[in-house]
């Protein structure tokens, strides 16, 4: 048996409560762009490889040995990573390390955790 959203008895419109939420409501294309942003954490390669750089920042090969991955795999989600701004990268000789991008992406991890262990 399939559970539905509860409903209001009667049609009774609050127009000064919808127009505070239009008013608020951020354009399309933002909105299209958070929903494009949120797709990326629905993977869970992803997120562990988040989870990974979380502790600290690692190169294609520490993160493939620690994700038990191939290091093609780890390279393919680190460019949609980066192309997300959720990572980044650096060059230290012939090494390149990755972190997470900024502490916005520490935020989004560790409340994402937070909510699913309460």
């Amino acid at each position: 048996m399939v559970k539905h959203a509860q409903c209001c008895d009667e049609k009774c419109v609050h127009p000064d409560l919808v127009n505070r939420v239009l008013n608020e409501l951020p354009d399309e294309d933002a909105l299209y762009d958070l929903a494009e942003l949120f797709k990326v954490f629905g993977d869970s390669t992803r997120i562990r490889i988040l989870f990974a750089l979380f502790e600290t920042e690692l190169c294609v090969c520490d993160l493939s040995e620690a994700l038990d991955m191939t290091q093609s795999a780890i390279s393919h989600q680190l460019q949609i990573l980066r192309t997300n701004k959720l990572v980044k990268s650096r060059r230290d000789g012939k090494q390149v390390y990755y972190s997470l991008a900024d502490e916005h992406v520490v935020t989004i991890i560790a409340q994402g955790l937070n909510h699913i262990l309460e």
